[in-house]
Parts: C-alpha cells; sequence; structure tokens
C-alpha cells in the first residue's frame, strides 16, 4: 500500500511527524520523566569528560620536563 493510493486518505503523515496521530499523549508523565533524567545524564557525563579531558591536557602541559632534544 502507497502512501497516494487513497484507500485511507487523510492518514498520511509526513516521514518526519513526530506527533502521534489524534494528538494523543505521548506517554505518562512517568516515562517522561525517565526520559528526561537520561538526557540530564548524558549530558552530565559528557561535560565530565570534557573537563576530564582538559584537566589531563593541563596537566601534560605543565609537566614539560622532557630532556632536550638531541638536534638543538
Amino acid at each position: 500500500m502507497m502512501a497516494g493510493d487513497g484507500k485511507h486518505p487523510g492518514r498520511e503523515r509526513s516521514a518526519n511527524d513526530n506527533r502521534p496521530p489524534g494528538g494523543q499523549a505521548v506517554g505518562n508523565e512517568a516515562d517522561v520523566s525517565e526520559r528526561l533524567d537520561r538526557v540530564v545524564l548524558t549530558i552530565a557525563r559528557l561535560i565530565g569528560r570534557q573537563m576530564a579531558r582538559e584537566h589531563f591536557e593541563a596537566l601534560q602541559a605543565a609537566n614539560d620536563n622532557s630532556a632536550p632534544s638531541e638536534e638543538e
């Protein structure tokens, strides 16, 4: 069945239409809260990783005690 075959007129949806048909709620409040918690934790992890990378790079730059190269 193709979208334009006329068997169910008015029921076709765009590929990017994420709203459920008939204006129904996506989920209950607990589902939304769980999704929000996952998103917040993911963002917090990403921020923490970035902070750790920056801290590690700062330690590497401050500890520049390598032996001088023989070319100098």
